[in-house]
């Protein structure tokens, strides 16, 4: 595969006399075509319902596009449930699935009328703790230990993961809500990260579903919706072929009419909470290159560096880099390309094969548009970027600006230098 920008060099230019680089850009013709074949691919159950996972991509202006479309929102945390109320998203399009969770944030949960999804049995208490009683309606977290295989590849250890009740826990915390006064139940699950394979949602569609038929008839619950949670990823390699929706969707109905409809079940709302899928190759980030370094390697510097995009350093992630408007020429030059902070593991790419840089040509960084700007910092000072949505018209809008050194320098109010600080 050809992966291939959604921006071009002219659009690009463009952009960057108005908002100079670095910054991640988002293509909203591509965001509401995806969003759109998700739900064609999961239209045969009545209640499906995607809650978008905001840890991904906390923009209000971007989840407000999939709002559009029903979505609702997956959090996990007391400022993820802040933005969510802001954009107006309260009872049933908040679930809160958070971990290791202050008692304060189940209270925030319950104000909203969201549905809070526990992590662990001991959570019970504390959220009566917190709310007074445990709400009507509620889900707990699912994890199976063990390894999670589609035929013979492992596709990740549940059994190393902190996530998530064991199988006699979920049982015993089902029999406990119910006790004290939950009607409705949901069951919640993550066993794999970024799967690029059509088969991971079926293979744990089929051990949730299989669950919550023994769970209904072990403990009476009314089972209301299953949540598949996320774990479909995306191709950030050209070589990798990307999955299918439309069959992932159809493989978990085949499963669903298998297992659940036999059992008097066939009522029950599928719901998933995707980030990485929703939205990640529908982002990137733009940036200059600034400097060359000839030594024992050739070296790209460009004006971006870790703080705009993580996943590299921390994970050794591939991400694609087109250079713009050299898209067609041979990539016979191998590069590092790196930003500049003083960490030697901030690099983009490591011996990368790319067209010759020239200093001043605009490298597009590809799919971004998920855990990439969400998980910068600001080690050495550095100040995180604008966000810019390239709209289906051709036009742009700024959505959220970049951080200045008033931003960084602001939680220092309480020395006497800080007036002469935020003026520089």
């Amino acid at each position: 595969m050809n992966k291939r920008p959604f921006v071009s060099l002219e659009k690009a230019q463009e952009i960057i006399k108005e908002y100079p680089t670095p910054f991640h850009l988002y293509d909203e013709r591509g965001i509401r075509e995806n969003v759109k074949a998700l739900k064609e691919a999961f239209s045969w159950n009545e209640g499906f319902k995607e809650y978008f996972a905001v840890k991904a991509t906390p923009n209000p202006f971007l989840i407000n596009i999939l709002r559009e479309y029903g979505c609702g929102c997956d959090c996990s945390s007391k400022t993820e449930l802040m933005m969510s109320r802001t954009i107006g998203a309260t009872g049933d399009d908040i679930m809160f699935s958070s971990n290791d969770t202050p008692i304060e944030e189940f209270k925030m949960c319950d104000d909203l009328g969201g549905i809070i999804n526990l992590d662990d049995i001991t959570h019970i208490e504390a959220v009566e703790k917190a709310c007074g009683r445990l709400p009507e309606k509620m889900s707990c977290r699912y994890n199976p230990g063990g390894m999670f295989k589609i035929s013979n590849d492992i596709m990740d250890n549940p059994g190393d993961a902190k996530y998530g009740m064991t199988t006699p826990q979920i049982f015993e915390a089902f029999k406990i809500m119910k006790s004290k006064g939950v009607k409705e139940f949901g069951i919640h699950a993550f066993l794999a990260s970024n799967t690029v394979t059509n088969d991971y949602y079926p293979m744990l569609a089929k051990v949730l579903f299989e669950l919550a038929v023994d769970l209904k008839k072990e403990t009476g619950a009314d089972i209301k919706f299953i949540n598949l949670s996320g774990g479909v990823g995306i191709p950030y390699k050209p070589d990798q072929e990307p999955n299918d929706i439309k069959v992932i969707g159809e493989g978990v109905h085949k499963v669903y009419d298998e297992v659940l409809v036999p059992a008097g079940m066939g009522d029950v709302a599928i719901y998933t909470e995707m980030g990485r899928f929703m939205l990640g190759p529908y982002g990137g980030l733009v940036t200059t290159a600034i400097n060359e370094k000839h030594t024992h390697k050739e070296y790209i510097g460009v004006d971006a560096c870790a703080v705009n995009l993580m996943r590299p350093a921390i994970y050794g992630a591939y991400h694609h880099i087109t250079v713009l408007g050299k898209e067609d020429e041979p990539c016979n030059n191998k590069y590092d390309v790196t930003g500049s902070l003083c960490e030697n593991s901030d690099k983009f790419a490591i011996d990368r094969m790319l067209p010759k840089v020239d200093m001043g040509d605009i490298l597009f960084i590809h799919d971004t548009g998920a855990h990439g700007f969400s998980m910068g910092y600001n080690y050495n000072g550095k100040l995180k970027s604008a966000e810019i949505l390239l709209k289906e018209d051709g036009s742009y809008q700024l959505i959220r600006r970049a951080e200045t050194p008033k931003d960084y320098f602001a939680t220092f109010d309480c020395f006497d230098f800080y007036d002469d600080l935020i003026k520089e």
